[in-house]
């Protein structure tokens, strides 16, 4: 798994906007610190207004750094599919591109064959009503995004009225849902 410095494993996972990821894996205990940018497309350095345009290519994304020794990659995928919609091709809600679709960006094969069997296993058991759709896509440079981007929800949450109607909702139901594996 993506070893780098302080022994922490890398992770990037795009599940819409950044905004409503970024929220959801910053509470969960073993995440260090997770950064909203963007991966996956074709343009050097893109700009938000750029990505949120569509034709770059690149997802909104998070990069989470996490102790591997407290949460497991699996335990991230988990989250993962339970927190958003892997079944809508390029949407999640009213957010419509390939810039918002679900992807998982694998750092080596073992992450890559993990998260494929995962899918697999999910499309069998019927959890969805749909095929999952989320990409399996090689991790690439990771571009963060404009610092307003950072941590949005807990800084400026309340003033916006997206983040009150879509991301405060799934904030709370990965709370509920995985109250046993929240930071104290």
């Amino acid at each position: 798994m993506n070893e780098s410095k302080n022994n922490l494993s890398h992770l990037t996972l795009a599940a819409g906007c950044f905004w409503c990821v970024e929220a959801v894996f910053q509470r969960l205990k073993g995440v260090e610190t997770v950064e909203s940018g963007y991966m996956g497309g074709h343009v050097d350095k893109p700009t938000y207004e750029q990505v949120c345009k569509g034709d770059t290519g690149h997802a909104e994304v998070i990069r989470i750094a996490y102790n591997a020794e407290e949460l497991s990659f699996e335990a991230l995928l988990e989250v993962f599919f339970k927190t958003h919609d892997p079944t809508t091709l390029n949407r999640q809600g009213n957010d419509v591109g390939t810039q918002y679709r679900s992807a998982i960006f694998y750092g080596n094969e073992n992450e890559k064959n993990i998260a494929s069997a995962l899918i697999k296993d999910l499309d069998k058991s019927g959890a969805y009503s749909a095929p999952i759709v989320t990409t399996l896509e090689p991790s690439g440079t990771f571009f963060k995004a404009e610092d307003y981007h950072q941590n949005y929800f807990n800084e400026k949450g309340d003033a916006n009225p997206y983040c009150s109607f879509v991301v405060k909702p799934k904030v709370e139901k990965f709370e509920k849902v995985f109250a046993d594996r929240l930071k104290a």
